[in-house]
């Protein structure tokens, strides 16, 4: 599938099931003086996840335009020596505000990701993270979607602070946050890499493909958190890393939205397209 028909994809799915589709946000965010850049797809539905904003709908779909090139979601350092990092992507998300959440989250993406209508991927190349405590979102993908234990993996607190955690998602150092469920996909023993929570979690063969976030609270400046007026759901899946995961190509720089950014850098530049780090940060950015 084209970059362009699995977004169409996504927003098709997400408004048959009742959501309604939200136009991308400007990069400069409208409501938050915390943020340089968008950084993901609930930014502009911050106020909503407070109870500060009601809008007509309580579900909502999208396809944001983020930029991460610096605080707490920073990943430029990255950009050109991995297979997945990039400043400028692609996040493809779905909302509820007070509505639905943990059950029917994990399964609109359990079917989206895996159903012969939609994506069509292998069950047995997903792996799914939960927040260490969260035994609710552990049971639901075990006991009712059905993925296998060894395929399960509960994070804790890993980044050396409470709620620090790879499976406990916040905007930044205040605003809504909650525990987070994450799918993985895994491209094969031929690339190096081990699932997350291992050592060898930094590698490419375990690809984050999708991140769903359970919104319960609200951290304040003084590290507190406030329970939030109704729990919501936030997601966010790289178009740019599905992608790949479709086109059968392992690295992101191999899909079909850089393939031509690449080949004109290289032409502009009167170098070879030889899969040269400085090519790909010349294509992100």
């Amino acid at each position: 599938m084209k970059s362009a028909e699995i977004r169409e994809a996504f927003l098709g799915f997400f408004e048959e099931q009742g959501h309604t589709r939200v136009a991308s946000s400007s990069l400069i965010p409208g409501n938050d003086p915390t943020l340089l850049f968008t950084n993901a797809g609930m930014n502009q539905f911050k106020d909503c996840f407070l109870g500060q904003e009601k809008r007509a709908y309580t579900r909502a779909v999208t396809s944001q335009k983020c930029v991460r090139a610096g605080g707490k979601h920073n990943d430029l350092e990255n950009v050109g020596y991995t297979a997945r990092h990039h400043t400028f992507f692609e996040m493809l998300g779905n909302f509820s505000f007070g509505d639905y959440f943990k059950r029917d989250a994990i399964t609109y993406a359990w079917t989206f990701l895996t159903s012969e209508k939609w994506l069509n991927l292998p069950k047995e190349k997903l792996w799914v993270t939960v927040y260490a405590t969260d035994d609710e979102a552990y049971d639901i993908w075990t006991k009712e979607i059905g993925v296998p234990a060894e395929r399960m993996v509960r994070i804790g607190d890993n980044k050396g602070a409470p709620y620090a955690s790879d499976n406990f998602w916040t905007m930044g150092d205040t605003g809504p946050c909650g525990p987070c469920s994450e799918i993985f996909f895994d491209h094969g023993p031929e690339i190096w890499g081990g699932p997350p929570g291992s050592p060898e979690e930094d590698g490419d063969r375990y690809i984050e493909i999708w991140n769903n976030v359970f919104m319960q609270f609200n951290r304040t400046a003084d590290g507190v958190l406030h329970p939030l007026p109704a729990p919501s759901v936030d997601t966010g899946m790289g178009l740019e890393r599905v992608s790949a995961v479709l086109q059968h190509v392992h690295s992101n720089y191999e899909i079909d939205l850089f393939q031509s950014l690449l080949a004109a850098s290289a032409k502009a530049i009167g170098c070879s397209n030889d899969n040269q780090a400085s090519l790909k940060v010349v294509a992100d950015h």
